[in-house]
Order: C-alpha cells, then structure tokens, then sequence
C-alpha cells in the first residue's frame, strides 16, 4: 500500500517530520507543504536527515508554499520534486492513502 504522507509544519518548530520519517514506510512518498517547506532547504540544521530520507522515500514540496514563503527553487535539496498545485492532485491520485502530519 503506498501512502503518500503530507508535512505542514516547519522542523524548527515541531517534531513532525521525524515522526513521519520514523514512521512511513520504505517505498512511500513525503510532501513537504505550508511551513513543512522548511525541511527542503539545503543548508539547514535538517538537510542532511532529509537528504538521507531519500534513499527511502520519494520527496517533494510544493512550488507555491516555497514561493509564499521567498524561498528559491534553487535552494531545494538535489533529489527533492518541487509540484505544483495540479502535481499535487496527481500524488494524491497516484497513491492508495494519504497521511496527513499535523
């Protein structure tokens, strides 16, 4: 069963993304939306955890919440998809569950 797990809040405020990285399964897909964002920039305290995170799991973040926030495409992490809102639908579509972190 492939489960697509949506983060929404900034590893700098809460432990989300460690209990979805703890958590998902080998195989599954991570996408990183609203503050989750956060998570997908290069040089940050979490880079290298979700840089290691993808040898396990698909992850993207959404193009839109990085540009609300200023963020550059350019400084996503290499191997991270940036989606947009109809690439979104697509993931959702694309798997048989999603698992929202709140």
């Amino acid at each position: 069963m492939a489960i697509l797990h949506t983060v929404n809040k900034s590893p700098f405020e809460r432990n989300t993304l460690d209990s979805c990285l703890g958590m998902a399964k080998k195989g599954g897909s991570v996408l990183l939306i609203e503050d989750g964002i956060y998570a997908a920039m290069q040089g940050t305290a979490v880079a290298e955890k979700v840089a290691g995170a993808l040898e396990k799991f698909s992850i993207y973040v959404l193009g839109p919440d990085l540009k609300a926030r200023g963020m550059a495409e350019e400084r996503v992490i290499g191997g991270i998809k940036v989606v947009d809102y109809h690439g979104f639908v697509d993931l959702t579509a694309d798997h048989d569950c999603v698992q929202a972190w709140l």
